[in-house]
């Protein structure tokens, strides 16, 4: 039937489905897959499992070596770096950089709970270069009773006989102080047999003079490139190797430097913190006699 004047309705289905709006919403739409999902569809899972794990170790390395190498400074100036704690036997190293210090107050100053025990002064550079505090250092440590020791720092491009008998000239060691200290840290365009050539020129000059085997100071790099051979070993090291909770030198040592930025108290500079390996009595035992 139909009304008047008004066609008959079809409601058939097929009818009703033709009549409907095609949606063009993003749920009718086709998912595309990137072309990274369709790449890993066709490798191995053992290459994303491999590839997954040398990413984790760059990010561990990465982290380690490059983000703490220039971290640890920092956290150091602040008291939060590493700080060793089986080593008594404490001492700072200082030069013309600290210029004011307080005496009284470093006589009484500690390090990790222990008081200072020895005092090590840069004396000269080069051939020609004292530093003019030395003397000054020298003397107040004494008063306050410090072990002391006097170190030279030693320039590759000059003769080695000049800047020994250059230090010779301005440090005059005595019963109880320490060896003398080559501070090699510095190779210019010397090959490694070059460098030790040198280097034991000035060691046996300085040793000859005082009568007894100079320490080497050198940062753990040089220490392990230039003096872990033979003919080193006979010699006192001190190593520099900063924010470690212990020295990874294999070899035998004497001194450690584990920071380029402490504090004690009487210095309002950073200052470089040592620990001895050993006691006071060996301390003593390695000093002049």
């Amino acid at each position: 039937m139909s009304i008047a004047g008004r066609p008959a309705r079809k409601s058939t289905q097929h009818t009703a489905a033709r009549r409907t709006p095609v949606r063009r919403g993003s749920s009718f739409r086709r998912t595309r897959k990137s072309w990274l999902t369709r790449l890993l569809q066709y490798v191995p899972g053992w290459v994303i499992w491999l590839l997954g794990t040398a990413i984790a170790i760059a990010y561990v390395v990465f982290f380690t070596q490059v983000v703490l190498h220039f971290a640890m400074p920092r956290l150091a100036s602040i008291g939060l770096a590493p700080e060793p704690s089986n080593y008594p036997v404490r001492g700072i190293d200082i030069s013309h950089y600290q210029e004011r210090i307080d005496w009284d107050a470093l006589a009484n100053a500690t390090l990790s709970g222990h008081k200072l025990s020895f005092v090590i002064m840069k004396a000269t550079e080069g051939s020609t270069l004292a530093d003019h505090y030395f003397e000054k250092h020298l003397q107040k440590a004494k008063d306050k009773g410090f072990v002391c020791g006097a170190y030279h720092f030693f320039i590759p491009n000059g003769k080695p006989e000049t800047q020994a008998r250059f230090f010779i000239s301005r440090v005059k060691l005595r019963k109880g102080d320490l060896p003398p200290v080559l501070d090699v840290e510095k190779s210019g365009r010397l090959s490694v047999c070059e460098l030790q050539r040198d280097v034991r020129v000035w060691l046996d000059i300085v040793e000859k003079h005082y009568g007894v085997k100079p320490i080497i100071y050198a940062n753990y790099s040089y220490t392990k490139k230039y003096f872990s051979t033979p003919e080193f070993a006979s010699y006192p090291l001190w190593i520099a190797h900063y924010y470690k909770d212990e020295l990874e030198y294999q070899g035998n040592w004497a001194m450690w430097q584990y920071t380029d930025r402490g504090s004690v108290e009487g210095i309002d500079e950073y200052v470089d913190c040592n620990v001895f390996n050993g006691t006071r009595m060996e301390l003593q035992g390695l000093c002049l006699p």
